[in-house]
């Protein structure tokens, strides 16, 4: 196994041990604090792969964390890790630059699948040279830089794969359970709500810097990203 760094950030400390214990024997490299402020420092210095982060913290919560990691453009992807199981809090989470939420307790074997799922969907089109730009919009995907009508648009790992999917089958309706299996990689217990959540939020991001909006929603189906022009 390549040598994957593992940032865990959690108050409790039985939590911490167990983590970096069982992470560790399944072959990654692990780094453990204990709050936002030292999450921070560790994030900026150390340079993980992954950050496995608490949402309650007693500094600041993981929410706070995260947008001031990707405003320092520290983009490695993250899943919280929480006690709450509200959809508002998983919506939150994600719509800030986070990656996946696990609700406590969990199972260890499924910290590492979904570690594993979350690296093979943010680090895939990496190597890819190509520009793709569909209408409005292109992605740069050797740079994963995305541009709308000139000006840069900043997305996490995740939205920038929900949109490559989108525009990669432009003018082709989308199931959410097509986008859920490959964006994902898994589902998300049912959850379909996520991936309303994410679209919304790519709206908010993409519709100010176009002339129409390009993702459509085609009800009680899924969603199209609707162009003329398709171009690589």
């Amino acid at each position: 196994m390549e040598n994957i760094k593992v940032l865990i950030v959690d108050d409790e400390p039985n939590i911490r041990d167990l983590l970096s214990t069982s992470l560790r024997f399944a072959g990654f490299s692990v780094h453990a604090v204990k709050n936002g402020a030292e999450a921070i420092y560790a994030a900026e210095k150390g340079e993980p792969d992954i950050i496995l982060l608490d949402v309650m913290l007693p500094d600041m919560n993981g929410f706070s964390v995260t947008k001031k990691l990707r405003s320092m453009n520290i983009n490695a992807p993250v899943l919280f890790l929480t006690a709450r199981d509200e959809t508002q809090d998983k919506v939150t989470g994600l719509t800030v630059g986070g990656d996946d939420y696990m609700t406590k307790p969990f199972s260890l074997d499924e910290v590492v699948a979904r570690i594993h799922a979350i690296l093979r969907r943010t680090k895939s089109g990496e190597v890819e040279e190509s520009v793709l730009t569909v209408g409005e919009i292109s992605i740069n995907q050797d740079a994963h830089e995305v541009t709308v009508n000139d000006t840069v648009v900043e997305l996490s790992p995740t939205e920038y794969k929900l949109l490559r999917f989108l525009m990669a089958n432009a003018n082709r309706v989308l199931t959410k359970a097509q986008i859920l299996d490959h964006v994902w990689e898994y589902d998300f217990n049912g959850e379909m709500g996520i991936v309303e959540s994410y679209v919304s939020y790519l709206r908010k991001k993409l519709d100010p810097l176009t002339t129409e909006p390009l993702i459509q929603t085609k009800r009680g189906v899924g969603y199209i990203y609707k162009s003329a022009k398709v171009a690589k």
